[in-house]
């Protein structure tokens, strides 16, 4: 018998035996930059926003990114931009807190008798249903004082809807001729004691207060009128009162006679005339001028242009 030799083939050892797993799916993911020049890019990109940073935070860079920002912003205020769009919010706003009950309905007056109510009203601005929170009370006040008569004004609001104008009008004391009223064309003015200028409207309303004439007058005129007024004589014939070079006064009578007082000493003078007026009857005379200025005599000017002087005590 013929023998064979058969290779046997080795068994697979179940130790060894290679055990396939179930493949997952693969997944479409981005590849990512490996290698050499991913890796140069990445360095370059760092340095270069590292070159960036280093340049913004220069200090001029800064100031100059501040003034250009400010630039842009003022222009857009000057355009007028943000303040309509500012505008137009607070009109919303406004209008909500009035429909709440806080609209003014209410404007109450007092103090003025010679200001009309529609002349107060007018510049305090304000109109029935606006917010009583939106009235700006510093700006309608500076309006109203800015008026003739106003002295002093106060403004005041009362919730929810009542405003309330309390002034008080200046004291009308003299009226006050000058060449400085009128744009230089002279005029006539109503002035306060202390000198201040009311008003050049109606001034024919005052006509029986003193009259003063000449630069300076009305800042100076209280105690020479105030002294006259004490001097019955004298006070029923002044007519006027002429401040001479802001020095001294000539007092100007109803019938034309001028009175020239001293600069210093004029109260003791106003005793004088009134004797020459009431004790020597000097006004029956047929004179023009009364010159009070000499410590020693009188001067006198008679119509016919002739003068005369008189010692003090012989007057009479």
């Amino acid at each position: 018998m013929r023998s064979v030799n058969v290779e046997r083939k080795p068994r697979d050892n179940p130790r060894v035996r290679a055990v396939r797993k179930p493949q997952r799916p693969v997944r479409d993911t981005p590849a990512k930059s490996t290698g050499r020049r991913g890796g140069e890019r990445e360095g370059i990109f760092a340095e270069l926003m590292g070159h960036v940073w280093r340049w913004f935070r220069r200090p001029v860079l800064l100031l100059s990114l501040g003034v250009v920002l400010f630039a842009l912003i003022a222009a857009l205020f000057a355009s007028g931009v943000i303040g309509r769009t500012i505008h137009g919010v607070n009109d919303t706003i406004d209008a909500v807190i009035a429909d709440a009950g806080f609209g003014i309905s209410e404007i109450h007056l007092a103090g003025n008798s010679r200001v009309p109510p529609e002349t107060i009203l007018a510049a305090l601005g304000m109109k029935p249903g606006e917010s009583i929170f939106g009235a700006k009370l510093g700006q309608a006040r500076n309006r109203i004082m800015a008026l003739d008569w106003v002295a002093s004004a106060d403004v005041v609001r009362r919730y929810p809807d009542s405003i309330f104008v309390t002034i008080v009008e200046k004291r009308p004391f003299a009226l006050w001729q000058s060449p400085e009223l009128g744009n230089g064309r002279g005029g006539v003015a109503v002035v306060e004691r202390a000198g201040g200028l009311i008003t050049t409207q109606g001034v024919e309303k005052f006509a029986r207060l003193p009259k003063l004439v000449g630069p300076g007058a009305p800042e100076a005129a209280a105690d020479l009128v105030d002294a006259v007024m004490t001097h019955r004589a004298a006070a029923a014939r002044v007519a006027a009162y002429e401040y001479v070079s802001k020095r001294r006064w000539n007092l100007i009578l109803n019938d034309g006679v001028v009175v020239k007082l001293p600069e210093t000493g004029w109260q003791k003078e106003l005793d004088a005339l009134e004797h020459l007026i009431v004790d020597a009857g000097v006004l029956e005379r047929d004179i023009t001028e009364i010159d009070l200025r000499s410590p020693t005599q009188f001067f006198f000017v008679l119509r016919s242009g002739e003068k005369k002087d008189v010692q003090r005590g012989k007057e009479t």
